[in-house]
């Protein structure tokens, strides 16, 4: 399916290109334990922090506002988390939810993962969760008729309204 607007990812593909800090620092090292180590939580959309786990948007959202919530230690599998990983990370799950609804106002969620390239997973090789927002109107003929999604904000902007969510529940 294609995105009808994607201004960041080719900033985001140069600044992976420029920024060394960005580059895998071990084989097989992924995206997302590269993120977690990085202090740029604005570039990265990360958007909160945990002892176990952090909050960030996907860069690659099914809507507006698409979460992830993902462990600072890689796995593949949810069965290889401590029980404070994955306790963390459910509450997470929850705080995203009061997050995109003082943010968005979305009508529903899905929440779940992909545990496996099988199952799905895009990033097989670490585990996270993700929690996407929902809207009665948010299916139309763009995607059936022209293989297309239409969003209708930026990620940077989805990014701001959420951070003033979550800086205003802690």
């Amino acid at each position: 399916m294609e995105h009808m607007w994607s201004p960041w990812r080719s900033r985001h593909m140069d600044m992976t290109k420029a920024d060394t800090s960005a580059r895998p620092a071990a084989p097989g090292q992924s995206v997302f334990t590269r993120i977690a180590g990085r202090n740029n939580d604005e570039a990265d959309y990360v958007l909160w922090r945990g002892t176990h786990a952090y909050v960030l948007l996907n860069l690659y959202p099914y809507n507006n506002g698409h979460l992830l919530v993902v462990p600072y230690r890689q796995t593949s599998t949810w069965l290889d988390l401590s029980r404070e990983e994955q306790s963390e990370m459910m509450d997470l799950v929850t705080r995203c939810m009061d997050w995109l609804t003082d943010a968005l106002q979305p009508e529903g969620f899905n929440v779940g993962m992909n545990v496996g390239e099988a199952a799905g997973a895009g990033i097989p090789d670490h585990v996270h969760m993700h929690v996407v927002p929902r809207w009665s109107a948010d299916t139309n003929f763009m995607p059936a008729t022209a293989d297309t999604k239409v969003l209708p904000e930026s990620l940077r902007a989805t990014w701001s309204r959420l951070r003033r969510a979550v800086e205003s529940t802690t």
